[in-house]
């Protein structure tokens, strides 16, 4: 099994330069640059050739770019700057050997139909699956377990990404939204583990289902959520199981120093990984 770190972790006192070294000193194999911040400002003193370098410096690989944000149910102007969006990650996949995309739903539609959502999801989905497919790449969807957003249970992104019926085109599943919104372990276990493209580590505070907010994750093991059930259920439908990444959003970790970010994460992580691995 191996190991991914999300950039979104240590946001306020990192950088990607310092993440990739302390991703090898702490023994995390990959890693998730995030594309809102952590790219753009590494490319304004380095190219993305630099990128590549430094991944193969620090034996590193890349899980996926995260995060293209916001794809359904968009004016055409916005779609358009979506696609494009898509296409540079994709040229920067090329570059760097990162195969994945994360995108996630839009949030805070107003009175859109869940058929629209769907049907918008769809089409989307199938266009960008085909971009990203010229490219050698993966669309990976994650649902986002809040009632703003407009995918955000496992079964409803499942279906979406049933009728779009392409290979390349899949789900994330983040633990934290998974129990979010209350996704059901009995809608995991009739899904196909081969569409489950990446998977977050996390766990939450146990507040009421609709209410959770990221700042209200915690290290894995550290909460409410069933981490024990949702992997076993995930080994039961053939889910590769090569690849875990940790993603927490939580304010008090951002104000720890990075170095303690990691060496706890990649303990907290590990605890988890030896019981159902």
């Amino acid at each position: 099994m191996k190991i991914s770190m999300n950039q979104a972790t240590c946001l306020e006192k990192s950088s990607l330069e310092k993440d990739m070294e302390l991703c090898e000193k702490y023994g995390f194999d990959m890693i998730e640059p995030r594309t809102m911040d952590g790219i753009p400002n590494y490319l304004k003193n380095h190219t993305i050739e630099d990128l590549a370098a430094d991944l193969k410096k620090h034996n590193l690989q890349p899980l996926a770019f995260n995060t293209l944000c916001y794809f359904n149910n968009r004016s055409p102007e916005d779609y358009q700057a979506i696609l494009a969006e898509l296409r540079q990650m994709c040229a920067w996949g090329k570059v760097i050997g990162c195969k994945t995309v994360i995108t996630v739903p839009t949030v805070d539609l107003k009175k859109v139909t869940m058929q629209e959502i769907h049907d918008s999801a769809v089409k989307c989905l199938k266009e960008m699956g085909a971009i990203a497919a010229t490219y050698g790449m993966r669309i990976s969807v994650e649902f986002l377990g809040h009632p703003a957003a407009s995918i955000n249970t496992f079964a409803q992104a499942y279906e979406i990404i049933q009728d779009v019926n392409m290979d390349n085109v899949g789900i994330t599943i983040d633990c934290f939204h998974f129990h979010g919104m209350g996704s059901q372990l009995s809608d995991l276990a009739k899904a196909d583990g081969k569409k489950i493209f990446i998977v977050h580590l996390n766990d939450t505070e146990d507040f009421p289902i609709g209410s959770l907010l990221d700042e209200d994750r915690v290290w894995p093991g550290a909460g409410c959520i069933p981490l024990d059930d949702i992997f076993r259920t995930l080994k039961k439908i053939g889910w590769a199981a090569d690849v875990v990444s940790l993603e927490l959003f939580r304010p008090e970790y951002y104000r720890m120093d990075p170095e303690d970010v990691y060496r706890i994460g990649k303990e907290k992580v590990d605890a988890v990984i030896r019981r159902n691995f």
